[in-house]
């Protein structure tokens, strides 16, 4: 039987993690992450659970990598730390991965396989081939399984440009031949699923990037993904037609660049690069910077540019600020705070949907290139990933007027299986799927409960309330001392906190009037009498901790 299941990035952008499983064999497809949002305070990263990987481990012969970005990549180093697999992956996306393995000291004992698009990988009852697809980055792959069952297809992130700016041609006439031969499955993205229409051309973006360069007239700040190697390398290109040096501000940046430079994939003039303490150096209508942060991260350096925190480089009147990148949803509000900035800075501003600045185009098929790959294709059977619930929907949409039947494409969540026996396909069960949470060193080790109380904490604050009792004498000796923090303002607020101190009190000496001197009754009565009164003098709920001392 074969299977196919989802660890990763459906009902979601980010975190992507798919895996192929024939007999004993299981082949892992990408190893992703995302970023938490709001809600999840303190958490740095997210990844997959790899609970069913780690029950199979013994069935697990490799990971296959489609590209570089971070939703694809960033959990890597932690899967590997608790499986030690071989990883196949492109030259420009090897590096990159090297970069996280380092990092992690992983880096010693990964096996590191390099493919392309004329690789082919052949196990005990899997035998794998690929083909270059088109994205935001170079270097990308689709996937090809062939296996007793049938063919199964993953696309990984992809449009087609047919000028792309790297002269990367996407393999359309080796689609075509995969889909003559017949494909039983295909998995496909469906980020654009909504969108109608073709992804312009990167070409147009360069062009965009050439005029404003030529418009601006002190220094330039502009800000992309550092992983679009193809923008960066348009904004070096640009920068040399007006004579500017580039200077790069922000860690993974110079981490991108440095790799794509060492493989190849990017040109920059020897002495066009400064350093950072240069910039003040040299005429202001002769400077770029080339920075991260387009999405608002608060840490990257164009929102420390924005705020005036990054030492030793300043945004000054008439300096043009561009944003080649649009805002991920989610992160507009951040987008929007540090435009707002840089105006009060007197920066002069290029920023707004790609379309209406022509500083962006989307690295992901619109509706009419999913249509085409699924035409390429020609599925029995269809699968819809990359992508919220609503962008699936709107993929099943465009796959049935194409001629994949309805009832043939399959709407799945993280840990749903789509088995297939004698060619049929059903999803009939599931795998063990969710989020692990990564903050600071700890992985896995902050659940729903942590981030329970860190949300009560960060709404209402907490109250702690020091006791000391005699248990033999069956008295208080010291106290109530109350300390509060983030809920109220001690001076403010002496008469409520004397209120909850004789609440306290009270509660104490009731129990030992009646004997009961666990402490876990004890501090239970004092978190119910006084959460109960502070609701109903405030309408909050501080986080309440007793503390009960015997002497």
């Amino acid at each position: 039987m074969l299977s196919v299941f989802a660890l990763g990035g459906v009902n979601e952008i980010g975190k992507n993690m798919y895996a192929i499983q024939y007999s004993k064999e299981i082949l892992l497809i990408d190893c992703g992450s995302k970023f938490p949002d709001e809600s999840l305070l303190g958490i740095d990263l997210i990844i997959p659970d790899i609970t069913y990987l780690l029950e199979n481990k013994e069935k697990i012969k490799g990971l296959l990598v489609t590209h570089g970005h971070e939703d694809h990549i960033g959990g890597i180093p932690y899967l590997l730390k608790q499986l030690n697999i071989p990883v196949y992956a492109s030259r420009l996306t090897l590096g990159l991965i090297e970069i996280k393995l380092k990092e992690h000291g992983l880096l010693r004992d990964t096996e590191l396989i390099m493919i392309n698009s004329d690789s082919n990988l052949q196990f005990e009852n899997l035998s794998v081939t690929f083909f270059k697809t088109n994205h935001s980055i170079p270097d990308c792959l689709g996937i090809v399984f062939q296996t007793p069952e049938g063919t199964v297809v993953h696309t990984g992130d992809f449009k087609f440009d047919l000028t792309p700016v790297n002269n990367q041609y996407p393999d359309i006439h080796k689609m075509a031949a995969i889909g003559s031969s017949g494909v039983l499955l295909l998995l496909s993205e469906s980020t654009n699923a909504e969108r109608p229409g073709s992804t312009p051309s990167e070409h147009m973006v360069g062009e965009h990037i050439e005029e404003a360069f030529m418009k601006a007239s002190r220094k330039i700040i502009i800000s992309t993904f550092a992983s679009n190697v193809h923008r960066v390398q348009q904004i070096v290109d640009a920068s040399l037609k007006t004579n500017r040096k580039l200077a790069l501000l922000g860690r993974s940046m110079h981490n991108v660049v440095n790799v794509a430079l060492e493989q190849g994939y990017l040109t920059i003039p020897e002495g066009m690069l400064i350093d950072l303490e240069e910039i003040n150096n040299i005429a202001p209508e002769l400077v770029t910077i080339l920075c991260t942060g387009s999405q608002g991260e608060p840490l990257a350096a164009l929102s420390r540019l924005a705020s005036s925190s990054f030492r030793g480089v300043e945004i000054l009147p008439d300096d043009t600020v561009i944003f080649a990148a649009s805002p991920i949803p989610g992160n507009e509000r951040n987008v929007t705070r540090i435009i707002d900035n840089l105006y009060n800075l007197g920066a002069k501003v290029i920023y707004g949907s790609g379309s209406s600045t022509g500083m962006h185009v989307s690295g992901h098929a619109y509706q009419e290139e999913l249509k085409l790959m699924l035409t390429l294709m020609k599925p029995k059977y269809f699968i819809p990933i990359h992508g919220e619930l609503r962008m699936l929907h709107h993929h099943r949409s465009l796959a049935e007027s194409v001629g994949v039947e309805n009832e043939n494409t399959f709407i799945i969540k993280n840990g749903d299986v789509v088995d297939v026996r004698d060619s049929v396909a059903v999803q009939t069960r599931r795998i063990p799927a969710g989020n692990i949470y990564v903050d600071g060193m700890g992985v896995g080790d902050v659940g729903n409960i942590v981030l329970r109380d860190r949300k009560q904490l960060s709404e209402d604050g907490m109250l702690v309330i020091v006791i000391t009792i005699n248990k033999s004498e069956r008295k208080i000796i010291s106290g109530p001392d109350t300390i509060s923090r983030g809920f109220v303002y001690a001076r403010d607020s002496e008469s409520l906190l004397k209120e909850v101190n004789n609440l306290a009190i009270s509660s104490i000496n009731d129990l030992l009037d009646a004997n009961k001197l666990q402490w876990s009754v004890m501090k239970q009565n004092i978190k119910k009498s006084v959460s109960q009164h502070l609701f109903m003098k405030t309408k909050r709920k501080p986080m309440i901790l007793p503390i009960i001392i015997e002497l």
